[in-house]
């Protein structure tokens, strides 16, 4: 369904990486039984802030492929947990616990990072064994590390530590892949960096939506990062890869401003508020699109108003102005909506329709949701609270591709940069014509 590189390096195309991109290494590139591999994962999960205990494992079962193709190895888990100051900031025992249940074998936990418990720890492993370290933000680099260079990284306890005891670097870390730290980014130039099961899968599925996309592609972008969403769209627009964009939830109220209807003075403060400091740069960003790229944009014909006594009442476009709160979009919205669904070859959805989680104005996030589901082409969930829909509602084997990121798939398809994808090509620059003679090739079938 998407491009598969199995047996070549994973190319990132055009993903804004220097002109010179080659690839990363990916789990089919190199052989790594009996060797100590330092597996990095995003299993940052929502915790129930009475008990503690998680909300959603969907984070771990993402990479259990790449640790199944480890089961030989030594293999080290690095992860963070929230950060510090916040309730949700934890050991990450607990975590290594559930993935011990998961997995149906023993995980060890180390209460440390990358001190002498930690290393004598990781010496004294066995083939097939799996470790778990402490959350990687108790080590007080992880944070304040994040804008260094990758040289200075490379001089922090964690790498020059860590790589001492390890042959590989693996990394899973899709969610984060927008971040730069040294757990992140910082092992580059000291041992080879490859992707894992899931880096591949989100990569790939990803790339497809930015660069290659069946067509007619239909992009769907709602909730409310306004800015985040109308970089993407100007993206795709610049690429020359999307045929339609459905604007919903605040960004569609942005735009419907943006196109000369008044929303009432309630729902725009909303949107400027929600903006702050970014609200001109994203108004300026908005205008633009609607100036020049009209023929691509669906907005909405009608909405959903909460009324004072907290009911759903329907509400055409052209009735607006509206002192009532803006809360989901219209039934004939949706149902103008749905062609346009079922006849793409590929659609990508990025942010809900609507405030879902009151139930009074879930329907047009859920009907969408629903649609995506029935929809014949290439269906690709954005992360964040549209990919938690999906998983909650028993609906995510329903699409192509879920993807466990948020803040890195709104990255990836504005085309920021992505520090760890650029940690991995540069890694594999330095080290892919190294593998043979550190015994790390692949054994030829």
């Amino acid at each position: 369904m998407f491009p598969d590189s199995a047996t070549t390096p994973m190319a990132l195309g055009g993903l804004p990486v220097g002109p010179n991109v080659t690839g990363v290494l990916s789990l089919d590139d190199v052989c790594l039984e009996g060797r100590t591999v330092l597996l990095r994962v995003d299993v940052n999960s929502p915790l129930n802030p009475e008990t503690m205990e998680f909300m959603d494992d969907r984070r771990f079962t993402e990479f259990l492929s790449t640790l199944e193709d480890l089961s030989l190895s030594k293999v080290v888990l690095i992860s963070h947990q929230s950060r510090p100051g916040y309730l949700d900031f934890t050991s990450t025992e607990p975590h290594s616990v559930l993935l011990s249940e998961l997995i149906g074998r023993p995980v060890g936990f180390v209460s440390d990072v990358c001190g002498e418990a930690a290393i004598s720890a990781i010496k004294g492993m066995e083939d097939g064994d799996v470790l778990f370290l402490d959350n990687v933000r108790k080590h007080e680099e992880e944070i304040r590390m994040k804008r260094a260079s990758p040289e200075e990284m490379a001089t922090s306890e964690i790498v020059r530590n860590l790589s001492s005891v390890i042959d590989a670097y693996v990394t899973d870390a899709f969610a984060t892949s927008h971040r730069s730290s040294p757990s992140l980014t910082g092992f580059a130039g000291e041992v080879p960096c490859i992707a894992g099961r899931l880096m591949k899968k989100e990569i790939n599925a990803l790339r497809t939506a930015v660069f290659d996309p069946p067509r007619p592609y239909v992009v769907i972008l709602g909730g409310i990062k306004c800015d985040d969403s109308l970089r993407v769209a100007q993206n795709l627009i610049d690429n020359g890869s999307v045929d339609r964009i459905a604007m919903v939830g605040v960004v569609g109220n942005l735009m419907l401003w943006a196109d000369g209807v008044d929303i009432g003075a309630t729902n725009r403060e909303f949107v400027k508020d929600s903006l702050g400091d970014s609200f001109e740069e994203t108004w300026e960003m908005a205008g633009d699109i609607i100036s020049n790229h009209h023929s691509l944009l669906f907005l909405p014909t009608d909405l959903a108003v909460e009324s004072p006594s907290g009911r759903r009442v329907a509400m055409p476009v052209s009735d607006l102005p509206t002192e009532l709160p803006i809360y989901d979009i219209g039934i004939q919205t949706m149902r103008d909506l749905r062609p346009l669904i079922m006849e793409a070859g590929c659609l990508l959805w990025n942010g809900p329709a609507s405030y879902f989680e009151k139930s009074e104005f879930a329907h047009g996030t859920i009907e969408i949701m629903n649609m995506f589901v029935e929809a014949p082409g290439v269906t690709i969930v954005g992360g964040g609270h549209t990919s938690a829909l999906f998983n909650q509602r028993g609906k995510a084997g329903g699409v192509h591709h879920n993807s466990t990121g948020g803040g890195a798939v709104l990255c990836m398809l504005s085309g920021e940069r992505m520090p760890v994808f650029e940690a991995l090509e540069s890694s594999r620059e330095k080290f892919a014509p190294l593998l043979p003679a550190l015994g790390l090739s692949p054994r030829e079938s």
